[in-house]
């Protein structure tokens, strides 16, 4: 595990569930992290193809914070006008089975596993079958509840631009550079992206920098010094997880036929974040040499296991910053907000 400046914030001890209850966080409405708060509620029901996971640990993405502040506004579209539909938050999880759904066949009382769930910053959450893989024996569980939803999003975005390690190592090193490089997404993105035998560029803050090269970068770009759009070099591949170099940047950085892959976007409007200039990049494309795409990340049992077989190897490991007790998840969730993190925020229950 690579970590930051500091690893742990404390902890607080498992306990059983009481009557069927569980301790958890919850919010009654969208907001800062001052809405969250921790409460006892029942323990959630599962489907005949869902199981019950006892969290020991959770991780934060920038999805859940989204869902949490509800913004851009368009998302509550999907998750509830006025207040979430669900009040727990979080997506990320690593525990133990407790329970199986009659038609669950991969998972026993018992096992490890990792994945995503619904409600994740509690004691127990529900998680689909499909979204679920063993952890690996090597790594603890709060290591593992920092990679499903980051690195999903990650190797998806490193698919997409071309390169996949399942297929070897491509006859001509692509140059790839990625934005965002020290964040929860851009440091798994850095390493699936070495892992596919790139020469791989890291675009962060001078103080994230040597996390950057620790991830296995070749080369690092300090953003408030110099502009990775200058014309100095020219890259096959750009992965842009900060959300806020516009298209015309993005292309002069790119070779003639080079690939540019957008997920995220924090600088648009209150209605629909980065989407704008996702959508303007898909417009675009078919009239260009260049390819222009977005992506959006989601998590299988089948990109989990492939993750889970690099973890094992030491090909990829979570770059995690610090760890929160449940009970201060609203002190994480300021931390996460106020772009301090070296890697990935995670929470222990």
């Amino acid at each position: 595990m690579i970590n930051g400046q500091q690893a742990t914030e404390g902890g607080v001890p498992a306990s059983q569930p009481a009557s069927g209850t569980m301790r958890a966080i919850v919010q009654e409405a969208y907001g800062p992290a001052d809405v969250l708060h921790q409460a006892r509620i029942p323990l959630p029901a599962i489907a005949e193809d869902q199981v019950l996971v006892r969290v020991r640990a959770a991780g934060l993405d920038r999805g859940t914070w989204h869902v949490t502040t509800g913004r851009p506004y368009a998302l509550r579209l999907a998750y509830g006008f006025r207040a979430p539909k669900n009040p727990v938050p979080g997506m990320d999880l690593a525990g133990t089975v407790e329970a199986v759904g009659a038609k669950v066949a991969r998972f026993a009382v018992g096992d490890q596993v990792f994945g995503t769930g619904k409600g994740t910053f509690a004691e127990y959450a529900a998680a689909s079958e499909d979204q679920l893989a063993h952890k690996p024996a090597n790594i603890s569980f709060e290591q593992a509840a920092a990679v499903p939803v980051s690195a999903c999003t990650a190797l998806i975005a490193v698919r997409a631009g071309g390169l996949d390690a399942r297929r070897g190592i491509p006859q001509r090193r692509l140059k790839v550079l990625v934005t965002g490089a020290s964040g929860g997404v851009g440091s798994y993105a850095v390493q699936c992206a070495k892992a596919a035998g790139a020469e791989v560029t890291g675009v962060s803050s001078p103080a994230k920098l040597d996390l950057v090269r620790a991830l296995g970068a070749d080369h690092v770009v300090d953003y408030t010094a110099q502009d990775f759009a200058d014309g100095t070099e020219k890259y096959d591949v750009i992965i842009d997880i900060a959300g806020n170099p516009s298209v015309s940047r993005l292309r002069r950085a790119l070779t003639p036929t080079g690939t540019a892959v957008i997920t995220g976007g924090e600088e648009g409007g209150s209605w629909t974040g980065g989407l704008d200039r996702q959508f303007r990049a898909l417009a675009l494309s078919p009239f260009i040499r260049q390819k222009l795409t977005m992506i959006v990340g989601t998590q299988s049992a089948a990109d989990l296991g492939y993750l889970a077989g690099l973890l094992e190897e030491g090909t990829i490991s979570p770059a995690i910053d610090r760890i929160f007790p449940l009970a201060k998840v609203p002190d994480a969730m300021r931390y996460f907000d106020a772009g301090k993190a070296r890697g990935k925020v995670v929470v222990t229950i």
